[in-house]
C-alpha cells in the first residue's frame, strides 16, 4: 500500500521523476546518478518545506495514515514480553481496546491501548478503535491489578471517539468513562498517557488522566473531530479545514495551552514512515518519564496528578 494525501503531490511527482529516471538509466545503460542525487536532494528539501508547514487538517490526516502503526505494533516493538488479558468481568471482552502486561527494559508495566486493525477485516474487528463501556470497564479493571501489584500503567491513545451506538449507552458509556476519569485520578501508582494517533472525546480522555500526558507530532486531541464540528455549525463537512484551525487540536496547541506535558518527535513524513525509529523515540521517552515518577512518593504523585488537571481552563463566577 503507498497511499499518500494531496498535500504530498510534489513528493509524489519527485519521486515518479526519480523511478522513470532509474528506467531510463537501466535500459540504456547511461550513468545517471548525478540527476537522481539531484532529484533526492530535491525531495528532502520538498519534504522538510512541506512537513514543516502543516496545517491542523494536515495533521489529522496523517493521524489517520491507514500505514500509521497501531497498538499492538508499538507493544511488539517496545516491549521484551507481553501478555495480554482480556474481559471486564461483567459483559464481555471488547477487542477496541487491548491491555496486559509487558516488560519495557526490565521494568514491568501494565500497558492499555485504543487497537484499530490493519485492514477492513480487523478494523471492523475492532470497532475501529471505538470502545463500548466494557472496554473502558476492561481497562480499569486492568489499571487496578496494576495498582495492586505496584506496577505503573502506560495507556496508549488512538480512537476516533468512544462507540455512540444505543446499546453502547444503554449499558452505561458515560459513566464507564467518568468512572475511569475519577478512579485515575487516584490511582496509587505512576500513570504516562500517549496519544499515538487520534485522540477524540471522552473515548481519548477514558484512557488520558495521567501524570504524563504526551502527543505523537502528527497527532491530534479534541474535544470533537473537525468532521463532526463542522457539520454541528455549519450543517455540512465541507469546512472541517477551518474547523481543525479553530480547535486548536494539534500537538503543538495542546502543549501552547499546558494541556499536555510534552511532544514526542516522529520520523520526518510521520510515525508510518519508519515505525521501529518512532517505537524506539517513544520507548526512549518512557522510560525517562517512567524513573522520574517512580521516584517521587505517592501521595505526591496523586496531588500533582489532580492539582495539574484542576488547573486546566478558566472558571469565571458572575
Amino acid at each position: 500500500m503507498n497511499t499518500s494525501f494531496d498535500f504530498e503531490k510534489p513528493i509524489a511527482d519527485l519521486q515518479q521523476q526519480v523511478e522513470k529516471v532509474k528506467q531510463v538509466a537501466e535500459k540504456t545503460k547511461v550513468d545517471m546518478s548525478a540527476t537522481l542525487k539531484e532529484l533526492e536532494e530535491k525531495i528532502e528539501v520538498t519534504k522538510k518545506e512541506i512537513y514543516s508547514n502543516l496545517t491542523g487538517w494536515q495533521q489529522v490526516q496523517i493521524s489517520r495514515h491507514p500505514e500509521r502503526p497501531y497498538t499492538l505494533q508499538y507493544i511488539e516493538e517496545i516491549c521484551d514480553d507481553f501478555i495480554e488479558l482480556h474481559g471486564d468481568r461483567t459483559v464481555k471482552d471488547d477487542k477496541a481496546i487491548v491491555g496486559g502486561f509487558g516488560t519495557i527494559n526490565g521494568e514491568t508495566v501494565m500497558i492499555i491501548g485504543h487497537q484499530k486493525g490493519i485492514n477492513t477485516k480487523m478494523r471492523q474487528y475492532r470497532n475501529f478503535g471505538m470502545a463500548n463501556p466494557e472496554g473502558y470497564r476492561k481497562a480499569l479493571r486492568l489499571m487496578r491489578l496494576a495498582e495492586k501489584f505496584n506496577k505503573p500503567v502506560l495507556t496508549l491513545i488512538d480512537t476516533p471517539g468512544a462507540y455512540p451506538g444505543l446499546e453502547a449507552e444503554e449499558r452505561g458509556q458515560g459513566e464507564a468513562i467518568a468512572r475511569n476519569l475519577l478512579e485515575m485520578s487516584i490511582l496509587r501508582v505512576p500513570i504516562i498517557c500517549v496519544v499515538v494517533g487520534e485522540g477524540a472525546s471522552g473515548g481519548a480522555l477514558g484512557i488520558g488522566i495521567g501524570d504524563r500526558v504526551l502527543m505523537l507530532e502528527n497527532s491530534w486531541y479534541s474535544v470533537i473531530s473537525p468532521e463532526n464540528c463542522s457539520a454541528i455549525l455549519w450543517r455540512t463537512w465541507d469546512y472541517k479545514e477551518k474547523a481543525a484551525e479553530a480547535l486548536k487540536l494539534t500537538s503543538k496547541n495542546m502543549l501552547a495551552n499546558g494541556l499536555i506535558d510534552g511532544i514526542i518527535p516522529e520520523p520526518l513524513g510521520g510515525a508510518h514512515q519508519d515505525p521501529t525509529l518512532m517505537a524506539a523515540t517513544l520507548k526512549e521517552r518512557i522510560i525517562k518519564d517512567l524513573k522520574e515518577l517512580k521516584a517521587k512518593n505517592v501521595d505526591q504523585l496523586i496531588k500533582e496528578r489532580i492539582d495539574k488537571f484542576c488547573a486546566m481552563g478558566v472558571v469565571v463566577e458572575e
